[in-house]
């Protein structure tokens, strides 16, 4: 789990329509007491905004400085639910992510987590993968609908299509490559155009095997050019022309492009609504869709089918796709709502700013099931260093 985040400062009125979502009574408090803080696992950019630029890199580029940086999704929703619950929420962040929980499953091990928040179609598909190969291991749990108030709310298009419903979408986001136009002359307008000589050794991607927005660009490859051959071939392509893989996003965009390492990377089409929430030059943060198109990447909750608090997981989840969460996860998350329109209120500098493909390209769970391993090995033994 490994996207950016980004922040903006609230006003009370919202707070307090949150707070009031998570609302329990005496015996479900005393429950709380008895088992500790809900634990959720997310990505270290949602929980703290320590991995992005725009609200720690304060000595580069144009961004804000220290006072006046706001706080990250993490920290509101954590400030917000603690005003009324003490020590609610606890975020956890495994440093091999969505893996660390797999091993623990395959070893019959606790899982010490409650919810995680951020899976992909293909963060579930690899769990599957692995986890069905070793028998029948349970590792979240299929949602009770019932339980959640908010649930009809989601936009139908952004099903996980999971056959077991394990997982509720939260918000989505589009792939594209951000770039720096007083670098660049032009834009690359296809896949085809990254392999010309204008755009040797000015690209930044990341590594599909850690990082999310890597993964989403390596499926955006497939859905292009099919899991075999050619795909293969435009990424032997790709690094003869000089594309550099970092490991994570955050190393990419915060420790490579914000630094001017590079014109070009792999990053959101909603980088604008960052550029002008932090004050930052416009020229270095232009948005290239290649062929018209951009890979949507849904994130959604999941619980843990071990949980030791079902209860207080499931007001979580519900609370996620609240009328004001899914505003703030818009804004500070810099993502497009879950929920239709009629039950989002979205900040202006969003509304503004974030942009949206022709044509969105996505691979649903039904198509990753039981191929995005081996495509993921594929690129590993044929690309990776």
């Amino acid at each position: 789990m490994d996207r950016r985040t980004f922040v903006r400062g609230v006003g009370g009125g919202s707070v307090a329509t949150l707070a009031g979502c998570l609302t329990r009574n005496g015996e479900n408090e005393e429950h709380a007491a008895e088992t500790g803080p809900l634990r959720v696992a997310t990505y270290t950019s949602f929980a703290t905004g320590s991995d992005h630029g725009p609200d720690t890199d304060t000595d580069t580029d144009t961004g804000p400085n220290p006072e006046q940086a706001p706080t990250p999704a993490g920290d509101w929703f954590r400030e917000t639910v603690e005003d009324e619950f003490e020590e609610e929420i606890e975020w956890t962040v495994p440093e091999s992510g969505i893996e660390h929980y797999i091993q623990r499953a395959r070893l019959d091990a606790d899982i010490d987590t409650d919810v995680i928040l951020g899976l992909t179609a293909s963060e579930l598909a690899l769990v599957d993968s692995v986890l069905d190969a070793h028998g029948d291991t349970r590792l979240f749990e299929s949602l009770e609908r019932d339980r959640l108030e908010h649930a009809d709310r989601i936009q139908s298009d952004l099903a996980f299509d999971d056959p077991r419903d394990r997982v509720l979408p939260v918000g989505t986001s589009y792939l594209s490559l951000v770039y720096d136009e007083a670098v660049l002359e032009s834009q690359p307008e296809t896949f085809e155009d990254l392999l010309e000589p204008t755009y040797a050794n000015t690209l930044l991607a990341q590594d599909p095997r850690v990082s999310n927005p890597g993964q989403a660009f390596f499926l955006w490859t497939v859905a292009e050019f099919g899991s075999g051959s050619d795909m293969l071939s435009f990424w032997e392509e790709l690094q003869a022309n000089g594309v550099r893989i970092e490991e994570r996003w955050t190393d990419a965009y915060r420790d490579a492009y914000l630094e001017g390492d590079r014109p070009m990377v792999v990053s959101y089409s909603t980088d604008q609504v960052v550029a002008a929430a932090t004050d930052r030059d416009m020229q270095r943060h232009q948005i290239a869709s290649l062929d018209d198109t951009g890979y949507q990447s849904t994130e959604g909750a999941a619980i843990f089918a071990d949980t030791a608090q079902p209860e207080l997981a499931y007001e979580f989840v519900d609370l996620l796709l609240s009328r004001p969460a899914q505003g703030e996860l818009a804004t500070r998350n810099a993502q497009f709502p879950a929920v239709e329109d009629e039950y989002v209120d979205l900040d202006a500098t969003f509304l503004e700013n974030a942009q949206e493909p022709a044509e969105a390209v996505t691979l649903t769970y039904d198509d990753l099931e039981g191929e995005f391993a081996t495509w993921l090995e594929t690129w590993t033994d044929e690309i990776a260093d």
